[in-house]
């Protein structure tokens, strides 16, 4: 069992595959987006950083998935690469940070790859204003994110609003700016009883009669 969690910086994809993970026994897997290290640069200039960081962000994301295929375990994972094709690269494209000709690249390589991994079973995406956003981001208080243009983290959240629209797989959407799960019990649980409800309509009854 794969589950990936999408969702916009701050969105609380992290808090909720460590909820998710505790709940249902599954490894908890975490995207490997601080271990970039064009991130900080990235952040301090976009446009001459863009491709570095996202060449080093696929590959880095295409190891970590091809090795947990390796291993056979049921993961909750914090960010899908959906992510960072469909939404990180184009919006740098369009914001005028990353050119036509890098994108392309990226999209060539991304396509190559991503075709010979195994996609989630599940996907979740986790949605937020952007006033939600930008209180988990002050309040979680990472060093690198402080230098977030408001106008990037806007354009990114309109993108996963017209793709999420748009997907035509197995997906729900978490809103949290109606469900606090992290202080929430009650919250959580709601989201729990819909998540076994798609085990039930992925496995039948055999998948949620062992958690």
């Amino acid at each position: 069992m794969q589950i990936a969690i999408a969702g916009n910086i701050g969105a609380g994809k992290t808090e909720l595959t460590k909820l998710l993970s505790r709940h249902y026994g599954y490894r908890a897997v975490y995207g490997p987006t601080e271990e970039n290290p064009y991130l900080n640069s990235f952040y301090e200039d976009m446009r001459r950083w863009s491709f570095n960081m996202m060449v080093h962000s696929l590959y880095a994301n295409i190891k970590q998935l091809a090795e947990l295929a390796e291993t056979g375990e049921s993961f909750i994972r914090d960010r899908s690469l959906y992510d960072d094709a469909y939404i990180f690269a184009p919006n740098l494209q369009s914001m005028g940070l990353l050119n036509s000709r890098d994108l392309a690249t990226y999209t060539k390589l991304f396509e190559m790859t991503y075709s010979l991994l195994p996609k989630p079973d599940m996907l979740i995406y986790v949605r937020g204003d952007v006033p939600t956003l930008i209180r988990h981001i002050q309040k979680r208080g990472r060093e690198y994110e402080r230098g977030i243009r408001l106008d990037y983290l806007t354009n990114l959240n309109n993108r996963y609003e017209q793709w999420a629209s748009e997907y035509e797989g197995k997906m729900f959407t978490v809103d949290t700016d109606e469900l606090d799960f992290v202080e929430n019990r009650e919250h959580l649980g709601q989201i729990i009883n819909r998540i076994d409800a798609e085990f039930n309509s992925l496995f039948g009854n055999d998948e949620s009669q062992e958690q």
